[in-house]
């Protein structure tokens, strides 16, 4: 190998040497930072291939939305009831600066270790203000936004981080208290099933009785209607047969006879105490009449 070559090799050599040293990309999900001698020279790079000198360090950081799982903590109610509760935290950063020096050199879980506090005095703070309903399910929604939003102001300013989300994935009774509290519960879901009970039947005896009063007017209404129907069919027959006796007296003497022979005889184990001579065998006596 001649002496041109290996000063060409030497140079190549050199070259990538440098590149190595004064090049280096970030990613899109890292956010990043430039130092010299410690302080910072550049700050938020943007993802891509960037340009450094030999004596200058880049730092980068994840960039993406991280979750925190918080210990379980016990706070007081409005009551003065005690729950426990465990929850988490989201949060990414906001100013790479900030959160560099705020977390002495970018680390996440120093950053944590910060935050955690916060979370845990807005949470202490916000169920203070509030009952067990509220805080179970009543308000529970509105308190994580007022909390979040709380929290955010003060971390965004000091440690470049911004709170995305603060969320309570379970809340407890100590176990102390369990059972006077589920046993309370459940007295009161007995004292409002008998009152719904009672409602119930109170109005099941108004239906009953408001049936009973309709069917008595339904009933005596169709009686009286019945009443007047057979009364007018009465009536009715009363003129019908008095046209017939006025027409022929004898025969409708005879058939009213004829019907009476009918009911009378019918049975033949019955027995007739009568006169012979009275009217009722007028026509057996003589039937040419």
């Amino acid at each position: 190998m001649n002496t041109k070559s290996l000063v060409t090799l030497l140079l190549i050599g050199v070259l990538v040497l440098v590149g190595t040293m004064c090049l280096f990309t970030v990613g899109q999900h890292q956010r990043g930072l430039l130092l010299r001698f410690g302080e910072i020279v550049q700050d938020d790079l943007e993802a891509g291939l960037h340009y450094k000198l030999p004596w200058e360090e880049p730092r980068l950081f994840d960039g993406r939305v991280l979750s925190r799982d918080l210990p379980p903590e016990e706070y007081l109610t409005l009551e003065k009831k005690r729950l426990i509760v465990d929850s988490f935290v989201m949060w990414r950063i906001s100013d790479v600066s900030k959160f560099f020096t705020s977390t002495g050199g970018g680390l996440e879980s120093q950053a944590q270790a910060l935050i955690s506090p916060r979370v845990n005095e807005g949470l202490r703070n916000k169920f203070g203000e509030r009952s067990v309903s509220e805080v179970v399910s009543g308000e529970r929604e509105e308190l994580m936004v007022q909390l979040t939003e709380e929290i955010n102001k003060d971390t965004r300013e000091e440690l470049g981080i911004e709170i995305m989300d603060v969320r309570v994935k379970r809340i407890d009774l100590p176990a102390n208290v369990s059972g006077s509290v589920y046993q309370r519960m459940r007295a009161e879901r007995e004292r409002e099933a008998r009152e719904h009970r009672s409602q119930g039947n109170e109005q099941a005896e108004g239906v009953r009785a408001d049936a009973d009063r309709q069917r008595t007017v339904i009933l005596a209404t169709a009686f009286s209607q019945a009443e007047q129907v057979r009364g007018e069919g009465d009536a009715e027959s009363a003129a019908i047969y008095a046209n017939a006796y006025n027409e022929d007296k004898k025969f409708y003497g005879f058939y009213r006879s004829m019907q009476s022979y009918r009911t009378v005889f019918k049975d033949k184990s019955d027995v007739l105490v009568v006169e012979p001579k009275g009217e009722f065998f007028e026509f057996m006596k003589n039937p040419k009449q």
